[in-house]
């Protein structure tokens, strides 16, 4: 009796550290991983008209595991001495095709490390890597079946997040939303990879031309190098030059013609620049362009100070457009377009510039007659010039290469579009009511009419009396 009663006693103790022990053990081991969950992938596409690219973001501790190829402490250096290897190990995990089961071309490109950091993650280093996947000819590149198994393969938890970050036929431009497609993983049941499907819808152009024209708008809106040149040579318009100093006025209908012929010129030059530069498809260093802007807008701050080129304005804002509207066609260039959609999206993204610009002028042009004609006008006037020179001063060192606070307090004002558009409207329509009131006040009455006498008819009978005795 003894012995069954001492195993017993012995099992029932086991048990109890197991309930114990297990337990305890997971709770441990639950808060690291719940602290420190693993990065996942990220591949972005960019559809255009015949191929899509890809840009595959890749934890470098995973793919190190997966591939065999470590690039745990790498450099750009021993990266560049282990492309091939990486290459060739990516072109073996990356396999769309069509629907009907038709292999696509799969093209491996420029790599790089970086470091970067996803929610709950902590930071980690990354291996970017570009890819250029081409389907068989007359196919459609909406619809593919993305068979993919980059680390997936061997790390059996970790997750492929596939999204699309430009789809111009869809009306997806900007490159800064992304949708999602989908997600790849490894199916716990059978072990397996499935291949993503990817429906990608129905585009259009006119869906293109639409999201051009408001890329346009917001890039207008949003920069605020642009904005403050074309405002900067509007300030002085209404003012006369006297030597070489503004003073006094030169008529409202002067006023409108000066700032109407120097918007056209803007409008004219980036616009000419913006087609030849885009169309041409003309590979142009972006720093010299943005450097120019930059000094443009100080010019323009200048001669609202002291007048540099009186009478010349719509001529200047003319030539310095042109360096505008090359500013303006680096963002089509990045989007690597078809011919056909190049051109519709030059209009469309021109199209937009161009409306909100007339927007802009017409919202501001109130405000500049009314303000031609205060006592304060100079205060205001070398004020904003000041602003103006020295946000213009900040831009111009920062794109020589001279990183600086007043360049990036500067850029942010564009992010506050609502506020200025706000502002602009509410100033406009006090200008305009403060114009009306003015005019009324200053208006002359008109003369009352004079009123009838008793005695007019009998001076009327008295006259005719005269006159007859006269021709008598």
């Amino acid at each position: 009796m003894t012995r069954p009663r001492n195993w017993l006693t012995a099992a029932l103790r086991l048990v109890a550290g197991i309930a114990i022990v297990v337990p305890a053990t997971l709770l441990t081991g639950a808060s690291p991983a719940a602290a420190h969950p693993m990065p996942h992938s990220v591949v972005e596409l960019d559809v255009h008209q015949t191929s899509v690219s890809a840009r595959l973001e890749l934890p470098t501790d995973d793919f190190s595991r997966a591939s065999g190829i470590d690039l745990s402490n790498a450099t750009g250096a021993t990266l560049a001495q282990q492309a091939k290897t990486v290459r060739t190990y990516l072109d073996k995990h990356i396999h769309p095709a069509t629907a009907q089961g038709a292999a696509w071309q799969v093209s491996i490109g420029g790599m790089s490390l970086s470091s970067t950091e996803q929610t709950s993650t902590g930071p980690y280093r990354e291996l970017v890597a570009e890819a250029v996947l081409t389907p068989p000819a007359g196919t459609d590149v909406r619809r593919f079946t993305f068979d993919y198994d980059v680390i997936v393969h061997q790390v059996v938890t970790h997750t492929v997040l596939v999204t699309v970050r430009q789809d111009w036929a869809a009306g997806q431009v900007d490159g800064e939303d992304t949708t999602q497609v989908g997600t790849i993983r490894t199916d716990t049941r059978t072990m397996t990879v499935p291949a993503l499907k990817v429906d990608l819808g129905e585009g259009s152009a006119w869906r293109g031309f639409l999201a051009m024209v408001k890329l346009g708008g917001d890039h207008i809106l949003t920069g605020t190098d642009h904005l403050l040149f074309l405002l900067i040579l509007l300030l002085p318009a209404p003012l006369a030059v006297t030597g070489r100093r503004w003073d006094g006025l030169v008529g409202a209908r002067s006023a409108l013609g000066r700032i109407g012929r120097i918007t056209l010129a803007f409008t004219a030059g980036h616009s000419v620049a913006l087609a030849a530069t885009a169309l041409g498809r003309l590979d142009i260093p972006d720093w010299p362009v943005e450097a120019f802007i930059a000094a443009s807008i100080l010019v323009g701050a200048i001669h609202a100070v002291r007048p540099l080129f009186p009478g010349k304005e719509a001529l200047v804002a003319g030539v310095f457009g042109l360096g505008h509207g090359m500013a303006f066609s680096f963002v089509l260039a990045e989007m690597h377009l078809s011919t056909g959609q190049l051109v519709t999206s030059l209009l469309g993204f021109n199209l937009g510039i161009e409306l909100v610009q007339l927007l802009l002028v017409c919202l501001a042009l109130p405000s500049l007659l009314v303000l031609a004609r205060l006592r304060i006008q100079p205060a205001l006037r070398l004020t904003g010039a000041l602003l103006t020179g020295t946000a213009a001063l900040g831009w111009l060192a920062d794109r020589l290469g001279l990183p600086n606070s007043v360049a990036r307090t500067a850029d942010s004002a564009g992010s506050h579009t609502t506020l200025m558009l706000t502002a602009l409207t509410v100033t406009a329509f006090a200008a305009t009511g403060w114009t009306l009131v003015t005019r009324r006040r200053t208006r002359p009455e008109p003369p009352e009419p004079s009123a009838r006498t008793p005695s007019e008819p009998h001076d009327r009978n008295r006259s005719t009396e005269t006159a007859d005795s006269a021709a008598t």
